[in-house]
């Protein structure tokens, strides 16, 4: 199973100079119960913006540039087919960027959104989520309380691809 897991405004931002836009340590925490364990697979800036190996996951980085990433303890290929169509054992997690958001979207079987009810400025977008192809299993408000935006809400999206739309969306 292919999962999508990611954060993005109201207007669709997932990010702006290869950061997250705002800082929700409770979406960083249901990021590490969703994908602990699991296959992440992400693009090469998202690697970079992290700075560091993903624990306790098995980390794949999708770059065209193998020389600017260091392979200790990460599968690199180069592209995401290869990936995808390598057969791997468990469900993978793709966590970004949105080159490889694009390219997962029309594969992706299950949607993890955490939609920040607010507008954000950015240069990083993530794709429309277009309803004849998602449905909506359920939503959770977020705790805009413990948060570092305090005055911001936010709320968990989970959608799975509906039966019987082909997978090029």
């Amino acid at each position: 199973m292919i999962h999508i897991v990611v954060a993005m405004s109201r207007n669709r931002v997932i990010g702006k100079n290869n950061q997250l836009p705002w800082k929700i340590p409770e979406d960083l925490k249901r990021f590490k119960a969703l994908t602990l364990g699991k296959w992440v697979v992400m693009g090469r800036k998202t690697h970079e913006s992290i700075g560091k190996l993903l624990p306790d996951r098995t980390n794949v980085v999708v770059t065209r540039n193998f020389e600017k990433v260091k392979p200790e303890g990460i599968i690199l290929v180069n592209s995401l087919n290869a990936i995808l169509d390598w057969g791997v054992p468990d469900d993978l997690y793709i966590i970004g960027g949105a080159e490889i958001y694009q390219q997962a979207i029309h594969r992706a079987d299950m949607l993890h959104v955490t939609f920040i009810d607010a507008d954000f400025e950015g240069d990083t977008y993530f794709p429309e989520i277009d309803e004849k192809v998602w449905e909506l299993i359920e939503q959770v408000v977020g705790n805009p309380g413990g948060s570092a935006h305090p005055d911001l809400s936010w709320y968990y999206q989970t959608y799975r691809r509906k039966k019987n739309t082909s997978s090029s969306e």
